[in-house]
């Protein structure tokens, strides 16, 4: 395979860029684990008091993420985050006011692999979010499993990422003065495996969860599209069927996460590597669906908000697709 590599002089911010997405990609992958191994080898150092003082803040602490969290505005505001941002480069667009005396479930499609435009936009502040949403606190929801590891739980909460639990997110919707933001990749990790260039089916037909919640809260519904989402990385061929398919499906069942055979480019060259394509994403938030409060919502009337979502979403795509390059005849499937 012929190697593609990178100039030799490339000015020094672009470096930057790189080094800002790296620490990022590395922080998906493989910071949960450094952080494990980092409180169990303290245990059988002399340093060893640092590990127990942390368990016992934990279990403490244990509750915070499924109450709000724990933000902080200095780390969401941090320099390196600017760069992770010119690296694609990332824009946010609003499209309609939101009020902040109510709160808001924010649906964010497509999930991509690593779903880069929702940690610009929600988990830090340098697209401007608070600017164009004044007292609006967007809270994106994880996989609860990444709050259960230490160090790694505390460094997550203070980019404003809560669990993906319904009683977290209760938590935020029941605020009576409003000003939350529930944001919800709502195809979550299976969609993951689909994400590569060019894709453009959601799963959705079966995800209800988050219009139920909606109903029982009266939180209004706000469909957003990240354009460029998966052009970001390849991925090895998967087909549904397919041994591999089957293998990460399975794995996906036990794990709860999705393990995509990923790639895109290096560091100094552009052949191969896990750094993704320096490709635009341009997210895209619509406007926001009235929902009427219902505590006890039928399963008729989540059908029907559900169905309206996905009009909303479909139109929401439309109405930006050919700003964003995305050809005319290509349209959003569902499954």
């Amino acid at each position: 395979m012929r190697v593609d590599f990178a100039p030799l002089r490339i000015p020094f911010r672009r470096r930057l860029q790189t080094g800002a997405v790296l620490q990022w990609v590395f922080s998906f992958l493989a910071l949960a684990q450094c952080c494990t191994a980092l409180f169990i080898v303290l245990l059988f150092t002399r340093c060893w008091f640092v590990s127990v003082l942390y368990a016992t803040w934990w279990y403490w602490d244990r509750n915070t993420p499924y109450q709000g969290g724990r933000r902080s505005h200095f780390l969401r505001s941090v320099k390196v985050w600017n760069y992770f941002r010119d690296y694609f480069p990332i824009r946010l667009i609003k499209t309609a006011d939101l009020d902040p005396k109510k709160n808001y479930i924010f649906g964010f499609h497509p999930h991509g692999v690593l779903v880069a435009g929702a940690f610009a936009n929600f988990c830090t502040e340098v697209t401007g979010f608070s600017y164009l949403y004044p007292g609006l606190k967007p809270h994106m929801l994880m996989l609860p499993l990444w709050f259960r590891i230490p160090f790694f739980r505390d460094y997550i909460m203070s980019a404003g990422l809560v669990p993906s639990d319904k009683e977290s997110a209760k938590y935020l919707l029941r605020r009576a003065e409003g000003g939350n933001a529930v944001v919800i990749a709502i195809g979550g990790a299976p969609e993951a495996l689909d994400a590569r260039p060019g894709a453009s089916t959601l799963l959705l037909l079966n995800r209800k969860g988050f219009v139920k919640l909606a109903l029982q809260y009266g939180s209004p519904l706000v469909p957003v599209f990240s354009f460029g989402e998966n052009e970001l990385f390849d991925q090895v061929s998967n087909p549904k069927g397919s041994v591999l398919r089957r293998i990460q499906e399975r794995l996906q069942a036990i794990m709860g996460i999705s393990l995509p055979l990923f790639h895109a480019r290096g560091i100094l060259q552009y052949s191969f590597g896990l750094v993704p394509y320096r490709k635009p994403i341009h997210t895209v938030v619509g406007k926001p669906i009235e929902v009427e409060k219902k505590e006890n919502p039928t399963q008729a009337e989540i059908n029907e908000l559900h169905q309206k979502y996905i009009e909303e979403l479909s139109k929401l795509f439309e109405e930006h697709k050919t700003k964003y390059k995305v050809p005319e005849d290509k349209h959003l499937s569902f499954i």
